[in-house]
């Protein structure tokens, strides 16, 4: 006997437009099958309207779509059609049940794409709202009065029916659970584009942080480079300068060994002949014939002048030794500089940051600016030849007559001004005493140093910054605007730089440090500490020591 098959479901193989089976099969974007022509008479049909629908499901399609070709008819419909065990279930059919595609929460129903159909075709179900399939359609009844809960209880915040809003819920804030939905979407849409912002601000974020690390790999590939080949030629000029003292040295010694080597030569071949004369003299005094003495008495030779040896000193050794002593000099002045030096060098490496947080910010006290204190010395090469410079070059003073400086190139020629030999970046602080009129000042190193036009002179252009003090008053000017700055009376200002973070500010400094002017701007070089004085003579400014 033969075993009964699984009978097709001729439905499922039929046309929904002509109601027979499908002919030339093909298939929307949707999944509905219709014979070719029967899709393509009513879609010619809607090509007035342009806008084209599936008679199915009512799905809408613009433009018109491509048709799928079926590859033919199958004895039954897939079984990925029938419920599993993750699905929801269609509640109208009977025995082996399909999987639901679609649930009804007015009839709290779910249905397969069969039994779905009077819902897209019958005007009864209009408003029937339709989901995704959900196993959780009965907690839409309310337990106490098995009706739908199609209201929202703000007081309480739960759905509720229409029936608990005439008994516990009386009197409280209720909408219909469509208009608290509506409200809370709109919400929502507000939290997504508040999120959908933050999301692009930290994109845009991401994004710098990423350049900030590639800049700082560039930097640091490019510090490195250039520090390998500054100690390369440092190297390289020491051990020229070790090449050329050792080809002095030989060079020198050479010529003295042969200076004492000739006069040395002179000296044994005069007492070769001298050791001659004093054989023949002996001779001739042993000579008994007095005839023959007298003789030979005559002919004997005069002695020749002597070789000078006055040059001759016996004196402790002490040739070459002057050479050890001033190259360990140089050694010793060498270390110095590195050791002044190398503190500079370790806190600008220390000091690189890619993120200025809070405690990296401007200190707030003497002691927070101390940390970053500096020390500055004048560069004798700029200085004005009136000003006079000493305390280890870190005083200036003007005075009457000028000073025995060489000529350079980076002389300030007119107006009393000079800057420190030490370039400034990164964070740095430093102080000024000063007596009488002085403009304590920061400047690129590319400022003029001739003439009298104001691209030379400190704050009157756009090359140097300079806070003037005078009288217990200070002006601060920038580019010849001047801007009057008002504070307490000191004679000590304090200068912070931030030549990363374009901040350089002027402090008075006594007791407590008050803030008499601050500039926020990009600074493009690296900054150079100036003083110019004004005045009379015996105005003094110095650089004082913090450590």
């Amino acid at each position: 006997m033969a075993q009964k098959g699984v009978q097709p479901d001729w439905e499922t193989f039929s046309c929904s437009i002509c109601l027979d089976l499908l002919k030339d099969p093909v298939t929307t974007p949707c999944g509905h099958s219709y014979c070719m022509n029967c899709i393509k008479t009513h879609w010619d049909e809607e090509d007035v309207k342009k806008l084209h629908s599936c008679p199915q499901c009512r799905q809408t399609f613009t433009p018109r779509p491509v048709l799928l070709k079926k590859t033919g008819l199958q004895a039954a419909p897939a079984d990925h059609c029938y419920v599993g065990p993750e699905d929801v279930s269609c509640d109208v059919c009977t025995g082996r049940k399909r999987k639901a595609i679609k649930s009804c929460l007015v009839c709290l129903a779910s249905y397969c794409e069969k039994h779905l159909q009077p819902h897209y075709e019958s005007p009864v179900f209009e408003k029937h709202k339709l989901v995704d399939p959900s196993k959780k359609l009965q907690e839409n009844i309310c337990s106490r009065h098995d009706e739908v809960m199609k209201i929202f209880c703000r007081t309480d915040q739960q759905c509720i029916c229409y029936l608990c809003l005439m008994d516990e819920h009386k009197g409280h804030d209720t909408v219909s659970a469509a208009a608290e939905i509506t409200e809370r979407q709109r919400e929502l849409e507000v939290s997504r584009l508040n999120i959908q912002q933050r999301i692009q601000d930290r994109e845009k974020d991401v994004k710098l942080l990423q350049q900030e690390v590639e800049a700082v790999n560039r930097s640091a590939d490019e510090a490195v480079k250039d520090s390998e080949k500054i100690f390369t030629e440092l190297i390289r000029l020491m051990e020229k300068r070790s090449s050329d003292v050792k080809q002095q040295v030989r060079s020198q010694q050479k010529s003295e060994v042969s200076r004492v080597k000739e006069l040395q030569e002179k000296l044994e071949q005069e007492i070769s002949e001298l050791k001659r004369k004093d054989a023949e003299l002996k001779l001739l005094s042993h000579t008994e014939d007095h005839n023959q003495f007298l003789h030979n008495y005559p002919s004997l030779s005069p002695l020749r002048e002597p070789t000078d040896s006055s040059g001759i000193d016996i004196r402790p050794l002490s040739y070459f030794e002057d050479v050890t002593a001033a190259v360990s000099e140089v050694r010793d002045k060498l270390q110095d500089v590195l050791r002044d030096k190398w503190t500079n060098v370790s806190l600008a490496v220390t000091e690189v940051d890619v993120l200025l947080s809070p405690s990296q910010a401007e200190p707030k006290t003497r002691a927070g600016f101390l940390r970053y204190s500096s020390e500055i010395t004048l560069d004798p090469n700029t200085a004005f030849t009136k000003l006079l410079l000493s305390e280890g070059n870190r005083k200036a003073t003007l005075m009457s007559e000028e000073q025995s400086y060489s000529s350079h190139p980076d002389r300030f020629t007119i107006f009393h001004q000079v800057l420190s030999r030490e370039s400034l970046t990164g964070r740095c602080y430093w102080e000024v005493e000063w007596r009488g009129r002085v403009h304590v000042a920061v400047a690129y190193k590319n400022i003029s140093r001739t003439g009298r036009s104001d691209e030379c002179l400190f704050g009157y252009n756009d090359k140097s910054w300079s806070l003037n003090c005078h009288n217990n008053s200070f002006t601060f000017v920038y580019n010849k605007i001047q801007t009057p700055v008002s504070g307490p009376q000191s004679s000590r200002v304090g200068v912070y730089l931030d030549h990363r973070a374009g901040i350089l500010s002027f402090y008075s400094v006594s007791e407590t440090m008050t803030l008499l002017h601050r500039v926020q701007t990009t600074f493009t070089q690296p900054l150079y500490a100036g003083l110019l004085i004004y005045g009379y003579v015996g105005h003094t400014a110095e650089f004082c020591k913090l450590k």
